[in-house]
């Protein structure tokens, strides 16, 4: 009896990605691409993304440049 290991489930998926591509099903392709994620670990957020309550990082930042948010959210992520 052969195992099924990660990669072997990503292929699959990817070519069910594919098939889906390809005969414009977004919702199927969608629902690969995301399950893939799953799989891999992606849907979990990055501990510096999150407060130690598990609330997402939220930034109130008016009437600041792009640039300027930019560079504080950097040095945010730095200091850490």
């Amino acid at each position: 009896m052969s195992r099924l290991t990660l990669d072997d489930l990503l292929n699959q998926l990817e070519q069910a990605r594919q098939i889906a591509i390809e005969e414009r099903k977004p919702a199927a392709m969608i629902q690969a691409t995301a399950t893939m994620a799953k799989l891999i670990g992606l849907d979990k957020p990055v501990m510096k993304d999150v407060y130690s309550d598990n609330k997402p990082v939220v930034f109130n930042i008016t009437g600041v440049s792009p640039d300027e948010a930019a560079k504080a959210y950097r040095d945010i992520m730095e200091a850490k």
